[in-house]
């Protein structure tokens, strides 16, 4: 099949948003044959071309790499809740041009270029199993998924294979196994607290984070190559070592010769044609002129984002559809889910004086989840469960800067390494619940004339209940593996700072009670497709980028066989 672009402003397919979903919405449609048109609402970047602090030392950067906070404070008084610094600030939006409010916190962090936040992801990688994919028809929160492991697991091995994952296999039945590339090595005292949890629990593993980072030969890209164990991986990879839609999934789709990339062009809405009940299309506002265009196409992904996403079909309204493009169920903005986090424990161990690490390993130690996994699973207050993320590492010279040590006994100093500590933060799942939402508040416009977002979401009872579990089993962990020193944690993180939101529009198999089917089509448009967070039906607790590249891959070769068939 051959599809062509007729006249100037028509494609096969559109897809709006650059990111990971979208690259790999771009990069199927693309190998499919179809003329396509990538949406993107910020700037452009290219593989390595725009990656300026890649190879910068702290005394290269002008303000040594932390932010001036009067920088912060005018431009990033959100995005600076996440963490950013001067090596990395130019992938987050400004708040001063992108703001949103709360009625209570909430974190939305964004990044606004061609590659979105597949730049600056955590590149955590995790599958989900059907613990996960059952949870919400058996406990009753949210609806049922319309699909099952089987369903999506070929498509983790087809993303899995192209983008590189490194990691151990477990044959756990709550985290099924990828596609592994080597896994990289736990040091010493991670081993020693992962040979006491075998040694001392029957429910628990320590294994080494799986992550899209090539760890053995070379993977599909522009000249992708195994990790150099920098871990200025958020600067963008020079390597192309990590995977992001820049490196990898975007320069497949170009190579095809049937993408074509517009930057600075913000979608404002989905067109509707009421005779045939599809979209048409796309209006979009040129970033820099203002300028109102429309394009046209025969199938529409949506992959800008859970909330942009779900705002753009918030903002499609027509006859048909007064409260927003495929809301006839009125689940459209609500369910917001994330993932809790930013709680746990640390502690010091004294030992292993003589054994240090090689390089800067951008990962951590894992402990997959162990609570209400099955009838074994010890009793607890609350649905669902959790897992952890951490590491161990030594402490530098710098604690003697506090001794104020000088000549040759700051040097001796120097050469010595501090202790070693060891700390573990929980990832929590949180439950669907229908109050958590955003909505469009058209009494104040951003500088594009739209509707700006209003989120009106947080965490509850479970919620609660399970981090506080996690922090104590966490301590008690630590302690059991010989840790001293232990201290709990909790930062108190609102819903949003895990940057994994997702659920606005969720999947379902009846459109009275969701928005997508199991193909994550919008049920009353068939050929609008929503592929990114905001399609999902229930958080689980693992990292959920990695299945949103598989149900775009999913949807996207659907798309194509429906478009065969001329079902759209």
């Amino acid at each position: 099949m051959n599809f062509s672009k007729t006249n100037e402003g028509q494609y096969d397919a559109i897809v709006v948003g650059s990111g990971i979903s979208g690259g790999w919405a771009a990069k199927e449609l693309c190998e499919a044959g179809l003329k396509t048109l990538v949406l993107e609402r910020g700037r452009m970047v290219k593989h390595i071309e725009d990656y300026p602090t890649m190879h910068k030392d702290s005394w290269d950067l002008p303000h040594g790499g932390k932010t001036p906070n009067e920088i912060v404070e005018k431009h990033y008084s959100k995005q600076k809740r996440w963490g950013f610094n001067e090596t990395n600030r130019h992938f987050y939006n400004k708040d001063s041009d992108h703001d949103y409010d709360e009625v209570k916190p909430f974190d939305w962090i964004r990044g606004k270029q061609v590659g979105g936040r597949s730049l600056i992801w955590g590149r955590q990688t995790y599958r989900w199993s059907d613990l996960d994919f059952e949870a919400n028809s058996k406990d009753g929160y949210g609806v049922d998924w319309p699909i099952r492991y089987k369903d999506i697991a070929p498509w983790y091995s087809h993303v899995e294979k192209f983008i590189g994952v490194s990691g151990e296999a477990l044959n756990l039945p709550q985290l099924p196994d990828s596609e592994f590339l080597p896994p990289m090595e736990l040091n010493c005292l991670e081993t020693h607290v992962k040979d006491t949890l075998t040694e001392k629990y029957k429910d628990r593993v320590m294994t080494i984070g799986r992550v899209a980072h090539i760890t053995e030969g070379n993977k599909e890209g522009a000249g992708r190559s195994a990790c150099q164990f920098r871990n200025r991986c958020e600067r963008g990879c020079p390597f192309g070592s990590y995977f992001s839609s820049n490196s990898s999934t975007l320069p497949y789709a170009e190579a095809t010769g049937n993408l074509t990339i517009r930057p600075d062009s913000v979608v404002a809405e989905v067109v509707y044609d009421a005779d045939t009940q599809r979209a048409t299309g796309v209006k979009v506002i040129d970033a820099n002129t203002k300028e109102v265009l429309k394009f046209s196409s025969r199938i529409v992904f949506l992959c800008a984002s859970a909330m942009a996403s779900t705002a753009i079909l918030m903002q499609s309204k027509s006859d048909r559809f007064p409260n927003g493009m495929g809301n006839d169920s009125g689940e459209l903005g609500h369910n917001i889910m994330d993932h809790q986090l930013g709680s746990g424990a640390s502690g010091s161990y004294d030992g292993f004086n003589d054994k240090y690490y090689t390089g800067r390993r951008p990962n951590g130690f894992y402990i997959p989840r162990f609570r209400n996994i099955g009838p074994q699973s010890e009793k607890v207050d609350f649905l669902r469960g959790y897992g952890y993320q951490g590491s161990a590492s030594r402490k530098d010279w710098s604690e003697v800067i506090a001794e104020f040590g000088y000549g040759a006994s700051l040097k001796k100093e120097i050469l010595n390494p501090g202790g070693w500590r060891i700390g573990m933060g929980g990832f929590g799942e949180v439950l669907p619940y229908h109050e958590n939402k955003m909505t469009l508040n058209y009494e104040k416009l951003d500088q594009y004339g739209l509707p700006t977002i209003t989120f009106d979401a947080e965490f509850k009872e479970n919620e609660i209940k399970m981090k506080e579990d996690w922090k104590n089993q966490a301590a008690e962990m630590l302690e059991a593996a010989g840790c001293k020193d232990i201290e709990i944690y909790d930062s108190g993180a609102p819903i949003g700072k895990g940057i994994h939101e997702m659920g606005t529009a969720r999947m379902g198999r009846d459109p009275k009670t969701s928005v997508l089917n199991k193909y994550n089509q919008v049920h009353e448009v068939p050929n609008v497709f929503v592929t990114d967070g905001a399609c999902m039906t229930s958080a689980a607790n693992q990292n959920p980028s990695l299945t949103y590249m598989a149900l775009t891959a999913r949807a996207a070769n659907y798309a194509v066989q429906q478009l065969k068939k001329m079902n759209l």
